[in-house]
């Protein structure tokens, strides 16, 4: 910012006690604080903003869900039954629990009775259903230990060689395609993110730009005069650390708005079946005191690289318009 001002006039008289009043600074800006296309890059800044912080919250809530769900997935493992002529499936059901719960590693089994069974398949075969007229394979459930994981190639073969139509299932196809799914998933939001954050710096180069272009004569006289390049540039650094600033707080309390009441909607409607899908799918769209901690982050990053990316145009332009000065000497 240009200072003109004048300095405190005093008394030639030795014998005046008042002294002269001091005349007032007044401050020209060397960017305008207030114009067209400075609120337009606020609002450029608050989208990018809003953008990032969505997709950060995004990666968040995928990253988080697919964690549970690794868990829950982790800590059960599958007997399956099929049934078959001749077999005693409520038996085969006892010796397969008693089985697993010998083998080390097992923290308990469960057998699947017929009404659970039958509960599971009414969305597809509607109610009152007769499990024993169908074919279908009965399940126990068994818990294991995750710290001692059971021996699985064990435990699957005597189940094999003792009853008949028996088959383990440990699970871990499903574990391995989820953590490669959420893997995938956290690489692109950081991809986009990351894009993001490089048009938004390549938005302020333009804003940066375009106010030099408009102020060119007075920068480039201060320049002449001898006005050093870093006080030139902090004046846009300080500017644009505003701007910046103002642009992201907007965009991440917008985020900010976004999920609180996405969460709220998700906890009025917990027993709608869209709720359910959706809590099975994202959790209950929390994305905790770490998500609302990497908004600020993000608004502060943003706020930064803005300040540091005029900064860093302004010193690139008037090395520049010095080279372009000593060639013309």
């Amino acid at each position: 910012m240009t200072e003109l001002f004048t300095e405190p006039l005093e008394d030639e008289a030795a014998g005046n006690a008042e002294p002269q009043p001091r005349m007032q600074r007044r401050t020209a800006p060397i960017v305008p604080e207030q114009n067209i296309a400075g609120r337009a890059l606020v609002s450029v800044i608050a989208i990018m903003t809003f953008l990032s912080c969505l997709a950060f919250g995004a990666v968040t809530l995928v990253r988080d869900t697919a964690s549970v769900w690794e868990n829950q997935i982790s800590r059960e493992a599958t007997i399956q039954i099929k049934p078959a002529d001749g077999l005693d499936m409520d038996k085969a059901l006892g010796e397969a629990a008693q089985l697993a719960s010998r083998m080390p590693g097992v923290t308990g089994t469960r057998i699947i009775d017929r009404e659970a069974t039958a509960r599971l398949l009414e969305p597809w075969l509607g109610t009152g259903l007769n499990i024993d007229e169908l074919p279908v394979p009965r399940l126990v459930i068994v818990t294991i230990d995750q710290a001692n994981p059971p021996n699985f190639d064990a435990l699957r073969t005597a189940l094999a060689s003792k009853i008949p139509g028996a088959a383990l299932d440990d699970h871990r196809t499903w574990v391995d395609r989820l953590v490669a799914m959420a893997r995938t998933t956290v690489t692109i939001g950081v991809a986009v993110l990351a894009l993001m954050l490089v048009a938004t710096v390549l938005t302020v180069v333009f804003a940066t730009r375009g106010a030099m272009a408009g102020n060119g004569h007075i920068i480039e006289v201060l320049h002449f005069v001898g006005a050093e390049a870093r006080f030139i540039a902090r004046q846009f650094r300080r500017h644009f650390l505003v701007t910046g600033t103002k642009g992201a707080a907007a965009g991440g309390a917008a985020a900010v708005m976004v999920f609180v009441v996405f969460s709220w909607w998700a906890s009025r409607n917990l027993a709608t079946p869209q709720a359910d899908q959706a809590a099975a799918l994202f959790g209950n769209f929390a994305i905790g005191s770490a998500g609302y901690l990497g908004v600020i982050l993000m608004v502060g990053l943003i706020g930064v690289l803005t300040a540091a990316t005029s900064h860093v145009t302004v010193v690139a332009y008037l090395s520049d318009l010095d080279v372009r000065q000593t060639d013309g000497g």
